[in-house]
């Protein structure tokens, strides 16, 4: 099994970037998606979300608007989305799959927004 994320990097704010969740060795068709984030001091927090297979999607208030999240299922992946960034979204980028009995994290991503 993996989950591998990629597509962080430094970017100014009020630029755009774009988070890939990649995923091997289980159903990725049968399993909820959702990217979380952790800044520095503070506590994993839910960034977005997509249902199975591919249904209906949710966000923190913090990104709302900003930020979209979609799958491919034919690629066995995940994508964030992420305009208008602010220097309060930099943190490292955890994608979760989560199925009815199993739950996989990636390894992360560091996003950082900064002039």
């Amino acid at each position: 099994v993996q989950v591998v994320e990629s597509g962080g990097g430094l970017v100014q704010p009020g630029g755009s970037l774009r988070l890939s969740c990649a995923a091997s060795g289980f159903a990725f068709v049968n399993y909820q998606m959702t990217w979380y984030r952790q800044a520095p001091g503070k506590e994993r927090e839910l960034v977005a979300g997509i249902t199975r297979p591919g249904g209906s999607t949710y966000y923190a208030d913090s990104v709302k608007g900003r930020f979209t999240i979609s799958r491919d299922n034919a690629k066995n992946t995940v994508y964030l989305q992420m305009n208008s960034l602010k220097p309060e979204d930099t943190a490292v980028y955890y994608c979760n799959a989560r199925g009815r009995i199993t739950d996989y994290w990636g390894q992360g991503t560091q996003v950082t927004v900064s002039s």
